[in-house]
């Protein structure tokens, strides 16, 4: 596993595991599979309404709660300052644990410096180890930035060989802020499995198109979750860590990025 160093010094897997639409026990199921693959980074979301069975899954892996990255979210139904911070004690009570590894604000809300401002207090009183927002784009996240005083340390959004985003990759870094990729696989919008240049580059290192595009996120310093229900597939997301992708190839694949989001996001 490789991991990111955060900028308030917490260390964050490359890789994670993505849960949305993971629920009941045959998410349990899923996620406690993951785990014994051997990721370490699990992504929920009150809007997913699975953090019971997310909180379930790691407590049924035996694994000790420090070993587990856990990241969580706040949406639109909390928003106010002080329904943001009821909403995080509730998400802490589903998971089954006092703290979280990352919360994070769901999306942009005309609310959301009230609703930041409970999460700067929940990282205070050490119930996040640090805190971001996702789907933010550029101009949103500078305004925020500027609002705040704990600064994002992720900013979880689209991003995949076809949009990667670099531009604001590089904005945020330079303020502190890591971004992470909800949708490294387009979620379908584009058939990325069957991609001409990531195939011809996988041969190259006897790997497929999925763990080349999950490479070149990672390369370029953005972390991934991709999500599964098949243990294959799962042990295949991982393998990601045992090859690098030249000058070259990180170029060919470079190639293939557009100017516009697959998911309709501005």
């Amino acid at each position: 596993m490789e991991y990111f160093t955060l900028w308030n010094g917490v260390q964050m897997p490359a890789l994670g595991f993505g849960t949305w639409t993971l629920r009941g026990q045959q998410g349990r199921e899923c996620i406690r599979q993951a785990l014994a693959v051997g990721y370490r980074l699990l992504d929920t979301a009150r809007m997913y309404e699975n953090e019971e069975a997310v909180g379930q899954a790691v407590k049924d892996s035996g694994l000790p709660r420090q070993e587990v990255f856990l990241t969580t979210k706040l949406w639109q139904p909390s928003n106010s300052y002080q329904k943001a911070k009821a909403d995080i004690d509730r998400s802490l009570q589903a998971l089954g644990t006092d703290y979280v590894d990352l919360l994070l604000l769901h999306e942009p809300y005309p609310e959301s410096a009230g609703m930041y401002r409970a999460m700067e207090e929940a990282c205070r009183a050490g119930k996040a180890r640090a805190i971001g927002v996702s789907n933010f784009n550029e101009e949103e996240y500078n305004t925020l930035v500027k609002q705040c005083e704990i600064r994002p340390a992720v900013n979880q959004v689209e991003s995949h060989i076809y949009y990667p985003r670099l531009a604001l990759q590089k904005a945020m870094a330079a303020q502190g802020t890591r971004m992470q990729s909800w949708a490294p696989f387009t979620e379908g919008r584009r058939d990325l499995f069957h991609e001409p240049v990531l195939l011809e580059i996988g041969r190259a290192h006897r790997k497929s198109a999925a763990q080349v595009a999950l490479r070149y996120l990672i390369q370029n310093g953005i972390a991934v979750i991709p999500k599964s229900v098949r243990r294959a597939r799962m042990e295949e997301n991982f393998a990601v860590f045992d090859f690098t992708l030249t000058g070259e190839e990180l170029a060919q694949i470079g190639a293939l990025q557009g100017p516009d989001s697959l998911f309709g996001w501005p």
